[in-house]
Order: structure tokens, then sequence, then C-alpha cells
């Protein structure tokens, strides 16, 4: 795959194209951290170098550039919208049953130390004349997750973009995730995980409703 001159000033949603299309499909492609435009590599350069390491050896020279890209894809949910993920895909209910997707695989990014916390999402909701496409829980809960966050905040904006978006007579979302702040530094405890929850609609103000749920991701 050849890449025209337009693609060396790619914005952020140009570059997220290419990491989920071209890159995949053409393998030859350069990597996604190597193409687009940077601003902020002189900032991490003087990082780098304050943390003792020199910034013009070989291993390094791009490093400044590729850090930048992979922050900006990271924080990519900073220049999203759910409207725009949604793109349309709310169609008809045909039924008030109880819809659940699990296991939506995520990856943020902890606001206190910009270490990543990764983990999982379920989402259930009861439809009340719209229901949503598969995907598109999938796309909401990364337009929220690849953000400066904690978990717990993350978990209200998913619930809350979606009871929004969809009116349903409830929504209840539950992550789980892995904090490798909590990991790789501090405590050091490799195997906490953290769950958090929020319950919107029937699924606060009954407690069967919300049991089914949570009985659903045993």
């Amino acid at each position: 795959m050849t890449l025209g001159p337009e693609m060396a000033t790619a914005t952020v949603t140009e570059e997220v194209a290419l990491r989920d299309s071209a890159h995949l499909i053409h393998p030859s492609a350069p990597d996604f951290d190597e193409v687009g435009e940077c601003s902020l590599d002189h900032l991490i350069s003087k990082l780098i170098s304050g943390l003792g390491e020199d910034v013009s050896r070989e291993g390094l020279l791009k490093t400044p550039e590729r850090v930048e890209r992979s922050l900006r894809f990271l924080t990519s949910g900073y220049t999203s919208r759910v409207e725009d993920v949604l793109n349309g895909a709310l169609f008809e209910a045909e039924g008030s049953e109880m819809v659940v997707v699990k296991h939506i695989e995520f990856y943020s990014m902890c606001e206190h130390h910009m270490l990543p916390f990764f983990g999982h999402a379920h989402i259930a909701y009861i439809p009340n004349k719209k229901i949503l496409g598969l995907s598109k829980f999938a796309r909401v809960v990364d337009v929220f997750a690849r953000r400066m966050q904690v978990q717990e905040r993350m978990t209200s904006q998913i619930a809350d973009a979606l009871m929004q978006a969809l009116e349903p007579e409830g929504i209840a979302v539950v992550t789980e995730a892995s904090h490798l702040c909590m990991m790789m530094r501090g405590v050091e405890k490799q195997g906490s995980t953290t769950r958090t929850s929020a319950m919107r609609g029937v699924f606060k103000s009954d407690a069967r409703t919300r049991q089914e749920f949570l009985d659903a991701l045993k």
C-alpha cells in the first residue's frame, strides 16, 4: 500500500481510520504510530532526556513521535461524539425484554498516573420503542474509555450516554478492570481487580430486574 502526501498531515480521525482499516488490510503499510502530524514530540524528547536517557540514540530517534501518536489515539475519545458513533443505528423495538451485551473489551488510561487500566464492560438495557445495533455498544464504550479516566466516572458516562440516546426503561453498566497503577507500581498487587456499576431507570428502582442482570454476569 502506498500512502499519498495527504497522510503526512493526517488528522486524528484519519489516523484512527488508518489503524482500523488500512494497516489491518495491508500489513506492509506503515504502523499507525508512524504517520500523522506531531506537535508535542519536543516535550516528549525533553521528558525522556529528563529520565536519564539519550534521546539521540538509534532506538529512541522516532520514539517521541510514536509516543505522541500513540497518546493521541489512546485519548481519541476527546474528539469523538456518541451521536457520530451511533450513526443512526437505532431501530424500532419489537419487544421490551432485557438485552445484555457482555465482555466488551476496553483499554483506558488512569488520569492520576497515566498508566493503563483495562478490562471488560457489561451492558444491559430494557428497550422502550428503540433498540441499538450491538456493535455500537462497544463503540460507545471506546468513546469514554479512550480518555484520561477514572473507572467510576467512565462507567457512569457510558450509562448516561446510552440512557440519553436510547431512552429505555433502564440501563445497567458494570465494568471490571485491572489497573497497572496498582500492579506495576505502588502496592504492586498483581491479582487485584476493580468492579464499578451504574444503574439507571428500572435497574436502579427494581431489585428483581437488577438481580436478573447481575445473575447474567455469573
